[in-house]
């Protein structure tokens, strides 16, 4: 479910409904300042701050000619010659601010798709994943979408569609596709629509193609293979936790010597897909 109020936050709704996400900050959209993707996460998030901000200012507009029409509206008619004159300073500015506000949102839209086309390009989340992981860390040979499952991306969708309630869907500016989620909360993890499309091509998910992609949108459901591969990664990160708890008390410094160098396995979401 959006967190968000459409009539009271209209930047941070659009936000979550075309990213998928439970919560609007950069942490959820970037995790880190050296990620390429951090300034066009910077970029979405000020964008939806501005398009909330102009909104305000519309409604604020909205009201104060409202209140100049009551009395007209009660049939005063002496009041009503007063309200007129105020009217014509009132409305320049109620339409300067419709012009502030369809410009606000045209640029939020613009950041998103922005920001869309980054995520999908293999190169920046390649490099969270190395980031994350390792360099050693490879993506499956002949395909360039490997980076759609790397590291937990490909767990984080298999737990959420196990939750319940996740669609894919397309948006109906520029046909871009996302994620809605039902029960997402404000912590979750994104799910990339990629990572998804991914899944579903290895027959990880399967997508309802009898519902509308705009809306509803296709609901996601675990293939048997699916629910396998969310037990196996559900089992692997037990053991790595398990493993990095018993490392941290042997080691009398209190730190791991080697973060990176712990293995995530994701054998399950790595086989590929037959051809």
């Amino acid at each position: 479910m959006n967190p968000y109020d459409a009539d009271t936050n209209p930047g941070p709704y659009l936000v979550v409904e075309v990213l998928g996400v439970g919560d609007v900050s950069v942490h959820a959209l970037a995790h880190g300042p050296e990620e390429p993707l951090h300034q066009a996460a910077t970029r979405v998030i000020e964008a939806a701050a501005a398009l909330d901000e102009r909104h305000e200012s519309v409604l604020n507009a909205v009201q104060r000619a409202q209140r100049l029409l009551e009395g007209t509206g009660r049939g005063e008619v002496g009041r009503a010659q007063v309200s007129y004159a105020l009217l014509r300073t009132a409305l320049p500015d109620l339409g300067d601010g419709l012009a502030q506000q369809d410009r606000a949102y045209s640029q939020l839209v613009e950041s998103l798709s922005a920001y869309r086309r980054l995520l999908s390009s293999p190169e920046p989340a390649q490099h969270a994943s190395n980031k994350s992981h390792g360099q050693g860390q490879k993506t499956r040979p002949h395909r360039d979408d490997g980076w759609a499952v790397a590291g937990e991306r490909g767990l984080v969708a298999l737990e959420a569609v196990a939750a319940g309630g996740v669609r894919f869907r397309r948006n109906a500016i520029g046909e871009d596709p996302y994620i809605s989620r039902e029960k997402a909360q404000w912590q979750d993890s994104a799910v990339f629509p990629q990572t998804v499309q991914r899944l579903v091509a290895d027959g990880l998910l399967h997508q309802d193609i009898t519902e509308n992609v705009y809306r509803p949108g296709q609901l996601l459901s675990l293939t048997a293979q699916g629910e396998a591969a969310l037990r196996d990664g559900r089992a692997t990160t037990s053991r790595v936790s398990a493993a990095l708890g018993r490392t941290t008390t042997r080691n009398t410094s209190g730190a791991l010597s080697d973060p990176a160098a712990v293995p995530v396995a994701r054998a399950s979401l790595a086989t590929p897909r037959s051809r």
